[in-house]
């Protein structure tokens, strides 16, 4: 059984596509890649890749991860300006047993040294919106509403799981901030032999709860995906209004070894995408744990 799902409205074009690559016999490796740069590529996509929204100096800062389920290794860039493709270099660095994960100027001079493409990854609108936001000074910074970090997970015909996410972080953050994406176990994790798992929203949130790694385990003993992103997004929540908090902005999404695939959400509407087997479609989620699947034509205006 092949399986393939991404996180919001903008991963869709990509999903698909890389289910087609899935059903002519690529590696789930390749089909991931393939639809986090879809997402990376496209400036309309403000918190991923080209275009993504700035931090608070103006600089448009990636962070990315890319897993492999047979072997358990993982590659990681934080707080990395300039990188075309950042989750290309995330690829690149998996498989290491040291410095495998890299940041700032560190993970720049890798990816030149491999011959990565870079880039200014400012756009005119990227930095309109950065402009109007050092004028509007927010008090509290949030999630992005509609749109955050894209996460997708692959399960190709071998049963291999691949777990890839690249985000441009929070809008108007400190210059080196870095939230859950490249971290293992909070943005993501994928183990061939139970299930992969990733998280968008508010990273300081999503690391309190080690969700990925949680989600997984959950998988592990027995729960299906669905059950197992409910349970560990209902008990971190839970845990944050126990301590005066609300329940934030988190999502995540899971894939079992089967293809089967789940998803939970604080919000009343997380659009993702999947595909498995012959078919695929848009779904959305909310808080409740109720999904639908619905078409284009609804989510105008959901990233």
């Amino acid at each position: 059984m092949i399986a393939i799902i991404g996180t919001w409205k903008m991963s869709s074009a990509g999903v698909f596509e890389a289910h087609d690559l899935l059903k002519g016999g690529a590696p789930a490796g390749d089909a991931v890649i393939h639809a986090v740069t879809r997402v990376e590529d496209e400036p309309a996509f403000c918190s991923v890749g080209y275009g993504g929204l700035p931090d608070r100096d103006g600089h448009v800062m990636t962070d990315a991860a890319y897993m492999d389920g047979a072997t358990l290794r993982m590659g990681a860039i934080a707080s990395a300006e300039n990188i075309k493709n950042p989750i290309l270099a995330a690829r690149l660095l998996c498989g290491r047993e040291t410095n495998c994960l890299l940041a700032g100027h560190g993970a720049e001079l890798f990816a030149i040294r491999h011959g990565l493409d870079m880039r200014d990854m400012r756009t005119e609108e990227s930095m309109r919106r950065w402009r109007q936001a050092t004028q509007e000074r927010p008090e509290r910074l949030t999630a992005y509403t509609g749109h955050d970090t894209v996460c997708v997970l692959g399960l190709d015909a071998a049963g291999h799981l691949v777990a890839g996410v690249s985000t441009s972080g929070l809008f108007m953050k400190d210059p080196g901030r870095v939230g859950d994406s490249p971290i293992i176990g909070s943005g993501f994790y994928a183990d061939d032999r139970y299930g992969a798992a990733a998280a968008t929203g508010l990273g300081e949130d999503i690391m309190r709860g080690c969700l990925s790694y949680e989600v997984v385990s959950r998988m592990k003993h027995g729960q299906n995906p669905w059950e197992a992103c409910q349970g560990a997004l209902r008990e971190l929540s839970a845990r944050k209004i126990e301590l005066g908090e609300d329940a934030g902005s988190i999502s995540l999404i899971a894939l079992a070894p089967d293809g089967s695939y789940g998803a939970a959400t604080t919000l009343s509407c997380f659009p993702f995408a999947a595909a498995r087997g012959d078919g695929h479609d848009l779904f959305v989620t909310d808080s409740h744990g109720k999904v639908r699947d619905v078409g284009e034509a609804e989510l105008i205006g959901v990233d």
